[in-house]
This record gives structure tokens, sequence and C-alpha cells, in this order.
């Protein structure tokens, strides 16, 4: 018996593997590259993970733990903490913001099988309209493919997932050697406070959503802290082993992008093909020729489709399946025979299909349309995070009534006071996130999680028309 109740228990280190998977991603170094001026990033990058990551993990461990019999993550937690209104409203937020997700991900896929068949930038002079075009209907095949109820997926993201991961791991290991082993002439890189301390001006502030949407999303781990052999020592330990392993990642992977891209130079596609260009250079020193990216984009082709189906289908069964018909209008829980919620998809397909053809309208180029996904992403996305913080603060307010094997802070009012400032941070960073000096991506950027979050008030009213009917 004791045998088996060995073999289910978590080690500290294999759960910040687990979640350092889930939270970081090569994409993060080169979008914090492009936006915090190459090698200045490093600070920002550290900054941002003492002041915000690690409070916020610790109180993710802390919730996980108090609420383990609880499966529905954060509106489980807000339906606990607070009550049945306010858990709508958070399962709402959690699944409508990745609506922009959505629509960024045919982009990428479109992007990585250009760089798969010709090896060059030729996807930045694409006609935007065209993409657009290209993008829905791949779009509308993913949808297609998840109302199958596919369970492949699962194996093939997370295989994806761990090759990018070994990818970008393996990238800033063989760039930073790369000197010494091939002799490849690389960019000096300066050794001065100058170099890397950010200028703290109105850019660093409102590009401040880029670094808080690159590391949220670990209450995807909550689930785990009670499988742990010793939750209330192992849980910090792993949380801030993450925290180490992904601030090392973001240093290195910051300075071996620094050694190929001039960091008073970035160029103006990086975002698009930075990725690509990084591992075609690679291949160029350790005499390969294409070799590792044609890798790169074929692992990073499968990675965003299936992520893409993926998301069309997990959170909003996440949302449904622990939904309260009062708020849900029961037209959304029709399912089909594989047990796919056939109009729920129907409604992905509207918001999304309207995220993909719009831009198109306003935006000239596609180095224009990445760079904008990522901010409205960045904008949308953590707005979920927010209502982690909200059930943070209801959690310990409600003192000792929830018990919790592992404890981020024992007081109280520290642990309000944690609440408060990662709730404050985020908001901050999404308003920020809004600005733009292009009149139609500051009213898009506005518009979109408006319009979004605002549907999720106008659901109670349906719900409640078609149970009087």
């Amino acid at each position: 018996m004791n045998n088996h109740k060995s073999e289910k228990k978590i080690m500290w280190y294999s759960l910040a593997f687990m979640a350092f998977s889930t939270v970081w991603g090569f994409g993060n170094v080169i979008n914090g590259f492009s936006e915090y001026g190459g090698l200045k990033a490093i600070v920002s990058w550290a900054l941002i993970f003492a002041i915000y990551f690690v409070p916020y993990a610790l109180m993710v461990g802390e919730m996980g733990s108090a609420f383990k019999e609880a499966g529905g993550g954060v509106s489980s937690w807000i339906l606990e903490t607070i009550g049945p209104r306010m858990a709508y409203l958070a399962g709402w937020t959690y699944w409508i913001v990745h609506m922009p997700y959505i629509s960024q991900k045919p982009n990428g896929a479109v992007i990585a099988t250009s760089w798969a068949i010709f090896r060059d930038a030729r996807i930045s002079k694409m006609d935007v309209k065209l993409l657009a075009v290209i993008c829905l209907v791949l779009f509308l095949f993913a949808v297609w493919v998840a109302s199958k109820g596919i369970g492949v997926l699962n194996k093939l993201t997370s295989l994806a997932g761990s090759t990018m991961f070994i990818m970008s791991i393996l990238f800033i290991v063989m760039m930073l050697a790369a000197p010494a082993i091939t002799g490849a002439d690389v960019m000096d890189i300066e050794w001065s406070l100058e170099t890397f301390m950010p200028t703290f001006d109105s850019k660093f502030f409102l590009n401040l959503s880029i670094l808080v949407f690159a590391v949220g999303g670990c209450e995807k781990i909550s689930p785990y802290v009670n499988k742990m052999k010793n939750p209330a020592k192992d849980f910090s330990r792993g949380m801030i082993t993450l925290a180490i392993m992904v601030t090392v990642c973001a240093v290195l992977g910051t300075i071996a992008l620094g050694m190929m891209f001039d960091s008073n130079n970035i160029p103006p596609d990086l975002m698009t093909n930075g990725a690509y260009y990084a591992f075609q250079k690679l291949g160029e020193y350790y005499h390969v020729g294409d070799f590792f990216v044609v890798v790169y984009a074929l692992t990073n082709l499968i990675g965003q489709f299936a992520v893409l189906i993926l998301s069309i289908d997990a959170p909003l069964r996440m949302l449904l399946d622990s939904a309260d018909e009062n708020y849900i209008p029961k037209a959304l829980f029709k399912q089909n025979k594989h047990g796919t919620y056939t109009n729920g998809h129907k409604l992905v397909m509207v918001i999304v299909s309207l995220l993909i053809i719009v831009p198109a309208f306003g935006i000239e180029s596609v180095d224009v349309l990445v760079k904008w996904l990522v901010k409205v992403n960045s904008v949308c996305m953590p707005l979920r995070y927010l209502w982690v913080f909200v059930a943070y603060i209801a959690l310990k307010k409600a003192g000792d009534k929830f018990h919790a094997e592992y404890r981020f802070v024992k007081n109280k009012t520290v642990g309000i006071i944690f609440g408060v400032w990662c709730f404050a941070f985020t908001a901050f960073a999404c308003i920020m996130g809004i600005y733009s000096e292009d009149p139609f991506q500051l009213v898009m950027n506005i518009v979109t999680p408006f319009v979004l979050i605002g549907l999720g008030f106008i659901m109670p009213v349906i719900a409640k028309r078609s149970k009087n009917k």
C-alpha cells in the first residue's frame, strides 16, 4: 500500500520542471529583446520575476492547497470564497481572453510554414489581407478538427511543447558556446551598466503588459500542490526553483540574442522572424546550413496548430463543465456525439473570425500585425490573472475558514497587501498596454477587451430569457 502512495507524490524539482514548460517559451525572450532595447531587457526581466512572479506563484500554491477538491481552477476558488455570480464572471473572463490568443495562432503557423519551405523572411512582405484569408481558412479547419473531440492532441501539444523547450535551451547553450567551439564572429557585448540598465521611461511602462503576459499562467499547476510529498516546505522550494530557472533562461537567452543582434539597432521584423533568424545563424556558425531553422519551423508549426485546436476546446470546456445555467444560455450546453459543445464552438468561430478579418483593414504590414497581436494579447490575457488575486484576497479575508497545508504568508493583513499589490500591478500593466500611436490599433486595443468582457454581462440576461420561455 505504501508503495502505491509514494508513487503518486511529486518532488519539488519535478514540479518546477512541469511549471517551467507551461510558463516559459523562447518567444518571450524575443519579445522582451525586441520591445525592451535588447540587452536592457535583462534587468526588466529580473525585476518582474522578483516583484511579481514569485508572490504570484506562491499565492497560487496556497489556493491550490486550500481548495484541494475544487477542479475548476480560478472560478472554483472564487465560488468558494465569494459566490456564484463572481465565479461565473471569473470563468467567463478566463475563457473569453483566449479569443485574441486563438486569433494569433494561425499567423504563427503560417509564418512557421513559410520558413520551413522558403527558409527566408519573405513572409514579412506578404499582403496582410491575403494572410488574413489564409489564417481564416486554417482557423476554420482547426474548429472542424476540434469538433471531432480528438484526444491525441494533448500528446501532440506536450510533445511539441517539450521539443520547443529543448530547442530553446539548446539555442542558448550552443550560442553561448559558439565563439569558443566554432570561432564564430559574434557581436561584442560591452559589459557596462549602460548596456544593461533600462531607461524607466514611458516606453518601459507602456510595454509592461508584455512582461506580465510572459510570466503569467502558473495557476495551471495549482492542482499539483497537494500531490507533493511535503506541500508546506516543498511547494515554495519548487516555485523559487522555477523562478530561478526562468530568470536564468531569460538572462542567458537575452545575452545569446545580444551576441547575434545589435541592441542599439534591433531589426523591425524581430517579433515576426527573430527566432528563425536566430536558428539560421546558429546553423551557419555550426556549418549545418538551414538544419536548425527547418527543425524549429516544423516544431513550431505543429505546436502552434495543436495549441490552436486545444485552445478552441479546452477553455470552453472549463467554462461550461462547471457552469451555472442561471448565467449561461441553455443553447451553449448543446453537445454532439463526440461530447463537443457545438454552439460554444460556433461562438468561438464568430468572435475569432472577426478578430482575424478586422485588423487586415487597418494594419498595413505583417510585422506590424504580429506586433499588434502580441500587444492585444498582452492587454487581454492578463485580465484573467486579476481573478487569481481577487480569490487570494478573499481567501485571506476569510481567515481560518479554509485550511491550507501550504501557506505563502500566515499573516492575514500581509497576505491581503500582497494580493492587492499583484492585482494593482496587473491592472496597471493592462491599462498601459492599451496605448498606441496608431489610431486604428488604439481603437482595437480598447474595443477588443471591452467587447469581450462586456459579452459576459449579456449572457446572464439571455440565460434568464431562455429559462423563462
